[in-house]
């Protein structure tokens, strides 16, 4: 066992002890007792004794709610807490495996390092290599999406268990200390125990915007700068003397801008999520002035440049009150001068702040008017130093407030706006009625839209009138442009830069936006950014780019944008639209046609994952993912979504979090300058051949047999994941069945009920049918896994998703359905689920899944024990549930269900 194992096991040990002993304190030793006969069921189930389970089962379903609960709640602790445990095992590997690298003179795996590394020795030119840099770009970006199933106070508490954990790792903690620290644990613990962990009200989006915020002030300001200075010392290394522009690492955010299905988000609250980010990023910059206050305390005698000096009289001029000040208190102290003007001027852009916008905007005298002036200001500072003796504190503290200002500014994450197509149309249809400029464009066909919409854009006349009095709908469409042209004369350009159309599918769709975009002045200041989500609009994206390219109207929006373009590609409904393996494969070809359309037309292209957290939802290792991409479709850029429980799994620990954004950076720079070569053509046949396959027996299931939605509200806990007020967005987008169900709920329900149907249904059918007894096909599978990373992703991720599902718990959830839903569905799960397993079994050379990863199959053996009494539990509960309960019982119920999904999501460790 290693050195880190050894610690892991001594924390889990730890934390169960002490959770062991909270339970008995709190609620006394029956629970105690309880969890652990519970627990010992489970593991004789695991090893092959039926009768066990069915105890199990039979003693969860006799339990009184409060004992049931009470079960629940103590596997949902346990797991929180040896999560926390297993995290902090990963930051020992890490620097382990840091230490060892920098032993032997090498790079650790997937760091920046070992990139710049990679492409140095693989023969990358220093023109090359600075053309790549030039153009890098790397934005994951926050959502609201709803997976995150626990609450804000939930994982406060859980960050602090894990300084502590952190605490304990220390080499040399005397006696006292660790004393200590196990007494601060274990009051935590039992705050953790005594708070509710669901919540009791649906979080408004405000609440939403405020959980970004979070990450970004408590880790991410202050991590971003050093992983762009890793990036800086590795070049710099291998090579000399070329630039790396710090803002290259950026964050957006979709909270508070994201109105698709979202009835919450309207322009008021818009405006107050951008007030919230651009206030924040100033306290943040006046924090870091704080800290160089008494740091450049350097004297005058030493040289400071005429720029600078210069730079002091215009100040104190601005600001006589603090140049007496100055003159006093720091005397021949330039530097110390210069920051307490630029504090003075950050003090007052953020008092300006919190003034109504006006329609007649002007920067106030004394107030930065953007983020540019602050960074002149440091690089005057920065200047100075260095041409007088100072280049370390140069490149200091002082070096990283310069990079903070660079990735973060005054908006200090971009938000980006999202909107349903049918709005845009709905309000064109409104305006255009109304003065006669057509009779008929919500009925209208593409081509006669497109004709009218390019006619309007190119002809330059105001389109909709200075006060807007439609319907509210409309007025909040065409306010929303507005909105973004006072946010960018306030904060500047970065606070909003894209505006993203879901479910386009035509021309019209963007030239629709461009209108708005253009009536409101904002026309060349936005990145207009097509969302295509299922596999049809997949298949036609190539189309309506060319036809947006040719188009005169877009053409002259695409030359005022630099000739760029940002196309975003849906994993979530395009995946439950036509299953794993045709989405992934769908999302490879377009991803390839979009790149070579873009080459054709002269444009650059930067596409934005919509990933989520499960491999349902196009999750897995992002690093293997982003590597697995066409290597012509990176091109140096990269936009990805980061949602729900994966944004608390890479970014709630700042050595994880600096992890993931060094893997991300690594494999954007591999995949862009990497010498992959091109897919076989024979891959690509095989890939074409089994698709279709896989398509048909995904949606034979789900879209053509009627008992599969009854069977998934029946047999998973659908209902109560939406009453668990984790989003401010409905679970719906409408009152129907399939279509109307969002790809969230639809991933979780499955994920729950331990089949994790979207992560490999269909591929099993589609390897088996298509290679059959034909060892030469299976023999091009094996050669396809070795040798093509896309291919290789698809079934390693498919592993994961099968790993996680379990049939014999998801037999338990079955009993749920009705006798004929069950008997349609079940058995074709289970048969899937074996010809899947066997496929994946057979095209990697493994015995099992997961044989290559020994790690994580001993992960999931030791968990399963634990996580399924939570699984019995909730589906004795359920079953209460659907028996009606009388309305006294009800909501208790509801409360006992909604506690077993966050406990199986955190045994899981995933949601939707």
């Amino acid at each position: 066992m290693s050195p880190e194992r050894d610690r892991l096991s001594e924390q889990i040990h730890v934390l169960g002890d002490l959770l062991g002993q909270t339970i008995v304190e709190q609620e006394g030793r029956p629970l105690f007792d309880l969890v652990e006969e519970v627990r010992g069921l489970a593991k004789a189930h695991r090893l092959g004794d039926e009768a066990a389970g069915e105890r199990l089962l039979s003693r969860v379903e006799s339990l009184p709610l409060p004992e049931a609960r009470g079960l629940v709640k103590a596997f949902s602790s346990y797991f929180k807490l040896v999560n926390l445990a297993e995290d902090q095992e990963r930051v020992r590997v890490l620097r382990r495996r840091e230490r060892e690298a920098q032993a032997s003179g090498s790079a650790a795996v997937e760091t920046i390092e070992a990139a710049v590394r990679e492409l140095h020795d693989s023969g990358l030119s220093p023109q090359d290599m600075q053309a790549l840099l030039d153009r890098l770009l790397i934005m994951p970006v926050f959502t609201a999406h709803p997976t995150e199933a626990k609450r804000r106070t939930i994982l406060t508490k859980l960050a602090n268990v894990a300084e502590l954990l952190r605490a304990l790792d220390r080499d040399d903690p005397t006696p006292e200390e660790r004393r200590a620290t196990l007494e601060d644990l274990r009051e935590l613990i039992v705050s953790l125990w005594q708070t509710e962990e669901t919540r009791a009200y649906q979080p408004s989006v405000m609440d939403e915007v405020r959980n970004g915020l979070f990450y970004l002030e408590t880790v991410l300001y202050d991590l971003a700068p050093e992983v762009v200075r890793s990036l800086e010392r590795a070049v710099a290394e291998r090579y000399p003397g070329a630039r790396v522009d710090a803002s290259f690492l950026r964050f957006g955010s979709w909270m508070g801008g994201d109105r698709d299905g979202n009835p919450f988000v309207d322009c008021a609250v818009t405006e107050q999520t951008l007030r919230a980010h651009h206030q924040l990023a100033l306290q943040l910059l006046r924090r870091g002035i704080e800290r160089l206050h008494g740091h450049l305390s350097i004297t005058e005698a030493l040289g400071v440049d005429r720029d600078l000096l210069d730079s002091l009289a215009a100040d104190a001029q601005l600001f006589p009150d603090e140049a007496r000040r100055a003159s006093e208190r720091y005397a021949r102290q330039p530097y110390r001068q210069k920051l307490l003007y630029v504090y003075r001027k950050l003090a007052a852009t953020l008092e300006a702040s919190t003034r109504p916008w006006r329609a007649d905007h002007r920067p106030r005298p004394g107030t930065y008017a953007d983020a540019s002036e602050l960074q002149h200001d440091l690089r005057l500072l920065r200047s100075s130093l260095r041409r007088h003796h100072g280049q370390r504190l140069a490149d200091g503290r002082l070096g990283t407030l310069a990079r903070q200002a660079a990735i973060f500014g005054f908006h200090l994450a971009s938000l980006d706006l999202r909107a349903h197509s049918a709005s845009h149309a709905a309000a064109l249809a409104e305006v255009m009625g109304r003065y006669g400029l057509a009779t008929s464009f919500a009925d209208a066909g593409e081509e006669e839209r497109t004709a009218l919409l390019t006619a309007e854009i190119l002809g330059g006349r105001p389109f909709a009138p200075h006060r807007l009095d439609f319907s509210p709908a409309t007025n909040q469409t065409l306010e929303l442009f507005r909105l973004v042209r006072r946010a960018h004369e306030r904060i500047g350009r970065a606070a909003v830069e894209t505006y993203v159309v879901s479910m386009t599918r035509g021309p019209s769709d963007l030239l629709s936006v461009l209108l708005l975009a253009r009536d409101a002045g904002v026309s060349d200041r936005l990145d207009l950014v097509p969302l295509f989500e299922t596999v049809a609009d997949l298949h036609g994206a190539p189309a309506t780019m060319e036809k947006l390219f040719e188009n005169p109207a877009y053409a002259r929006h695409l030359a005022g944008r630099g000739r760029t373009q940002t196309i975003m590609v849906g994993y979530s409904d395009s995946n439950k639209d036509g299953g794993y393996l045709s989405a992934n494969w769908e999302l490879h070809l377009a991803q390839r046609s979009l790149a070579a359309l873009c080459r054709r037309h002269g444009i650059g292209l930067t596409l934005f994952h919509g990933r989520g957290g499960t491999v349902g939802r196009g999750g897995g290792p992002t690093n293997r993912a982003i590597l697995a991409q066409p290597p012509e479709s990176v091109g140096g850029r990269l936009r990805l979504t980061e949602q729900g429980e994966s944004i608390t799994n890479r970014y709630a620990n700042p050595a994880l979090a600096r992890r993931h954004l060094e893997q991300l950076v690594h494999a954007v720079l591999v995949a862009s300058a990497g010498r992959q070569t091109a897919p076989a053509a024979a891959w690509d046949q095989a890939m074409g051949e089994l698709s279709p396959r896989a398509e048909r027996a995904y949606r034979a299931l789900v879209h053509e047999t009627p008992a599969l939605v009854r069977y998934l509200h029946e047999a998973t806990p659908l209902e109560e994941i939406g009453r668990l007020n984790i989003g401010s967005r409905p679970a719906r987008r409408g009152q129907g069945g399939f279509a109307d169900l969002r790809a969230i709920p639809w991933v979780f329900a499955w994920t729950q009920s331990r089949v994790s149907l979207p992560g490999w249904y269909g591929l099993g059918h589609a390897a088996s049918s298509w290679a059959g007894a034909d060892e030469r096909r299976w023999s091009l599978l094996r050669a396809m896994y070795r040798e093509w990373p896309f291919f290789r992703t698809l079934a390693d991720n498919a592993q994961l998703a099968l790993r996680g599902a379990d049939m014999l718990i998801a037999r338990v959830y079955s009993t749920l359905a009705s006798p004929a839903d069950r008997e349609a569905v079940f058995p074709r799960l289970q048969e899937e689920y074996l010809r899947s397993e066997a496929a994946l079994c057979r095209l990697t050379g493994q015995r099992e899944l997961l044989e290559e990863a020994p790690w994580l199959q001993r992960s999931i053996r030791v968990r399963n024990p634990y996580i399924d009494p939570m699984n019995y539990v909730q589906v004795a509960l359920l079953r209460r549930t659907r028996a009606e309960p009388a309305p006294p019982e009800a909501e208790p119920l509801h409360d006992a269900v909604r506690l077993s999904v966050n406990g199986i999501a955190a045994g899981l460790r995933n949601t939707g």
